[in-house]
């Protein structure tokens, strides 16, 4: 037997310094986009904002259903809207916010297992790593590929 350690690098950044303005407004964008979720069941909010390469940016938010687990989380839908009508553009980055009770999260939130997968699998496809930002209100974690939140992927 051989016991081998993962470890996964990420910036972490106190409150809002140091973002810089572009990622400053990705968040912004991200919290106003959670604003327009539909989270009526589990009343949590999430925005995401991406950026592709080029600079255009698009948002996405949560969208849940009653027939559970119909509902898509906030990641996947920016991801596949991206992946359907941009396909030739890579993502640069992706914010990921959440909120509850109309308010930001205290920390950030992680994607879910199946929104690791896909975001691993569309830096993949473009050939190309993006940059993955988690806020909330007391800190902003960075990272700087998808394969750092799977580490262990599916693969075929």
């Amino acid at each position: 037997m051989n016991t081998k350690e993962i470890r996964i690098p990420y910036d972490e950044f106190e409150g809002s310094e140091n973002l810089g303005a572009r990622v400053a407004e990705l968040i912004i964008k991200a919290q106003n986009a959670a604003d327009l979720a539909y989270a009526p069941y589990s009343g949590f909010y999430v925005g995401v904002a991406i950026e592709l390469i080029d600079g255009q940016i698009f948002t996405s938010n949560n969208q849940e259903n009653k027939a559970y687990p119909s509902g898509l989380c906030a990641e996947r839908v920016g991801l596949f809207f991206v992946q359907a009508n941009y396909p030739d553009i890579p993502i640069k980055r992706m914010v990921l916010v959440a909120k509850q009770n109309n308010k930001l999260t205290e920390e950030p939130v992680y994607p879910c297992g199946a929104c690791r997968q896909v975001m691993v699998e569309s830096a993949e496809r473009q050939e190309l790593p993006f940059e993955v930002w988690m806020a909330g209100k007391n800190r902003v974690l960075r990272i700087d590929t998808p394969d750092y939140l799977l580490p262990l992927k599916f693969l075929l």
